[in-house]
């Protein structure tokens, strides 16, 4: 059978998939879009400026927040893996943020209720700096944070 023929057929039968759910009324549009983005947030050079754009008021010190798999020391700075796990009840999101990055803020997870609260991701670091995990729970925030050294920066450094 000709490649180009089941290529075809893939994607037909794929679209033609894709239009039965939408037309059940299963698929809406902007469904597959993720929640607004809030750029001014990802702009920011300070810890009370981020908060500010995200609309947080400042956070309590919490030994509920954990981070796991986080090394003390990062070999390359443009792969630093993080790891964060949250025990406060009713925990809404976590956030990662990167005191000397040029961004302080670098992520932020919306965790869905009934969802186990940790989130496992890789962060570029332009140097050794403190990282932070802001957490929302019920509506107040809570953060702790990690010094992290960086032999080899990854921000252009």
């Amino acid at each position: 059978m000709d490649s180009k023929r089941r290529d075809m057929l893939k994607t037909g039968g794929g679209l033609t998939l894709l239009s039965l759910v939408a037309a059940a009324g299963w698929l809406k549009p902007g469904d597959g879009w993720a929640a607004e983005w809030n750029k001014a947030a990802f702009d920011t050079k300070s810890m009370d400026e981020t908060l500010k754009t995200i609309g947080a008021t400042t956070p309590a010190q919490s030994k509920d927040i954990t981070f796991f798999s986080t090394p003390d020391i990062a070999e390359n700075g443009a792969v630093v893996p993080i790891g964060i796990t949250s025990a406060i009840p009713k925990t809404e999101s976590i956030a990662i943020l990167v005191e000397k990055n040029p961004n302080m803020l670098t992520a932020v997870f919306d965790i869905p209720p009934g969802t186990e609260p940790a989130i496992s991701t890789r962060v570029k670091m332009g140097q050794s700096s403190n990282v932070y995990a802001l957490v929302k729970a019920d509506g107040k925030y809570y953060v702790a944070s990690k010094e992290i050294k960086v032999t080899l920066g990854g921000c252009g450094g």
